[in-house]
């Protein structure tokens, strides 16, 4: 959806709808969910009051609407972050590890990627990272190699342009950008341009 359509008409209480399930949606909500959800009404008025409401809350000193994974979400400005963090400081038994994050870095810039390749490129054994990774949905496995002993190949999930706040993988900032906000050196084999892997279908064993 194009969020400067303006040209239909952003009633308030197509707004307020909109707002109310902008909120209430666990994750970002896509425009498809919004326009299914609101069949009765013109597709260029949803996008008018979606419209309409960003250009509101660019005015709100403490909310924002953004566009992350493909969708629409209310969340904290940034300016105010440790304010939030604060909050949830009880949870951060929960943070990424270091580990964690340089390998789904790895993941992010050199996807899909096996196991092995990124145990090369971090100089480590990452299994026990990529399991921790698979559980927090960050990760996912999307194939197999075409090579022998056909390894899985892992690539990143749409939590995870949730959970960095990207609308999708070509938002993502340069390696050293990125592993400075995180926290940590990048691996030397990070920035090094590689071919794409041929891949095969998970269930390419069946007939």
């Amino acid at each position: 959806m194009d969020e400067t359509d303006t040209t239909g008409t952003a009633s308030a209480e197509l707004k307020a709808i909109v707002e109310a399930l902008i909120f209430a949606s666990p994750e970002p909500i896509t425009p498809k969910l919004l326009f299914r959800l609101l069949a009765d009404e013109p597709k260029e008025d949803v996008a008018a009051a979606v419209a309409a409401l960003r250009a509101e809350y660019d005015q709100r000193p403490g909310l924002q609407i953004v566009e992350v994974a493909g969708g629409y979400q209310i969340v904290t400005r940034p300016d105010l972050h440790e304010w939030v963090r604060r909050l949830f400081h009880e949870h951060s038994t929960q943070k990424l590890t270091v580990q964690a994050l340089e390998t789904l870095a790895v993941i992010a810039y050199k996807q899909p990627i096996t196991a092995v390749e990124i145990s090369e490129i971090r100089g480590v054994n990452t299994s026990g990272v990529l399991s921790t990774l698979l559980e927090r949905h960050l990760i996912k496995i999307v194939g197999r190699k075409n090579v022998v002993g056909r390894p899985f190949l892992y690539a990143t999930t749409r939590e995870f342009l949730i959970r960095f706040g990207l609308n999708d993988l070509t938002d993502l900032p340069k390696v050293e950008d990125m592993a400075e906000a995180l926290g940590f050196d990048p691996p030397a084999g990070l920035t090094e341009l590689t071919p794409r892997d041929e891949m095969l279908p998970l269930d390419d064993e069946q007939p």
